[in-house]
């Protein structure tokens, strides 16, 4: 995913101080009003102690109860740890450079851009293994057992893991090389990817997840479908009257999930890709591009409320884990299903 500098190095003495005022090489701080930084420090930092908070309580839920011990739950662990990841470390870093000033070196500069691939991307990932998770689920239920064994959805969530780490690679092979090569001036943190790069990018953690995942939600919803007319055409058989049927819950639910997860994946990554798209054709700043990844990010926010919040069993084990119980003998075998 592309990263851009929010730093202005052509600013004049005047428009902001310097990061560093002991160097002659020094960036600029971008100029920011006391109060618009207090607004924005305050609702970013909400939002990562969300982000952190929720998926925290997702990965204790779903590793201390053995009841949750599942292939699917598997995957949600895995969706939680990225998502976590995304608020325990690249929320912060984004907050910390609110003001254009990179203090940690250009080796963390570096860390910082890799683990930024690797989790948004490990999080696509781990949308789309639960996508076709559903999709097996719902629209082939007697041989899922056989098809979705522990093993086979560890291994999946490895190489999900190790194809994030690798493209991660690929795309900051230069900058891992040599942390400072893309950097201007002292305190910048920037990272440019040529158009070939970005379009693999963008085919990689954006159109083809997308195009996955809505195609299994499309085949999931239409099964439910279906399924509802054929429960109608049998009862109407025996019946006379009109008759009131409706889709069978564990369906609906996935089709719901699938339906969320699709819509707020591209309400959070849209704004993001097209702006890329036209920072290619010039018609954009690079420096206007924080708000958009800002939104995906967000969208490791979201998750855990799509995913968890709509199981009873999480609102069970959050009373759990809330009240310190967790802490007592066997609480790991509490009945939470």
């Amino acid at each position: 995913m592309r990263r851009f500098c929010s730093c202005n190095i052509m600013d004049t003495p005047e428009e902001g101080a310097l990061c560093f005022p002991l160097s002659n090489h020094s960036c600029r701080k971008i100029p920011r009003s006391q109060s618009e930084a207090t607004v924005i420090y305050t609702l970013l930092s909400s939002i990562t102690f969300i982000t952190v908070f929720l998926n925290l309580l997702v990965i204790v839920s779903i590793h201390h109860f053995r009841q949750l011990h599942s292939c699917t739950n598997l995957l949600l662990l895995s969706l939680a740890v990225s998502d976590f990841l995304v608020g325990f470390l690249q929320m912060p870093f984004q907050i910390f450079y609110y003001h254009g000033c990179w203090y940690l070196g250009d080796f963390a500069c570096a860390l910082n851009n890799f683990s930024s691939f690797l989790v948004v991307s490990a999080s696509v990932g781990n949308m789309v293994l639960i996508s076709v998770d559903r999709y097996i689920a719902v629209c082939e239920p007697m041989s899922y057992h056989a098809k979705v064994t522990s093993g086979r959805v560890k291994v999946c969530i490895c190489l999900c893991w190790m194809f994030s780490s690798l493209h991660a690679v690929w795309i900051l092979r230069d900058l891992l090389g040599e942390p400072d090569v893309y950097n201007s001036c002292v305190g910048e943190c920037v990272i440019i990817v040529n158009y070939a790069e970005g379009m693999v990018d963008l085919v990689v953690t954006f159109l083809a997840p997308i195009m996955v995942i809505s195609y299994l939600y499309l085949r999931v919803f239409g099964v439910a479908v279906s399924h509802s007319r054929a429960m109608r055409s049998q009862i109407s058989s025996v019946t006379v009257g009109p008759v009131s049927v409706t889709i069978p819950k564990t369906e609906m639910k996935a089709a719901k999930t699938l339906g969320l997860l699709v819509i707020v994946f591209l309400l959070c990554s849209c704004p993001y890709y097209c702006f890329t798209v036209a920072a290619d054709s010039n018609l954009f700043g690079a420096s206007s591009g924080e708000a958009e990844l800002w939104l995906i990010y967000f969208n490791s926010c979201i998750n855990p409320i799509i995913y968890v919040f709509c199981y009873p069993w999480f609102r069970k084990t959050v009373k759990i884990i809330l009240t310190l119980k967790i802490f007592k003998t066997d609480s790991c075998e509490a009945k939470v299903l």
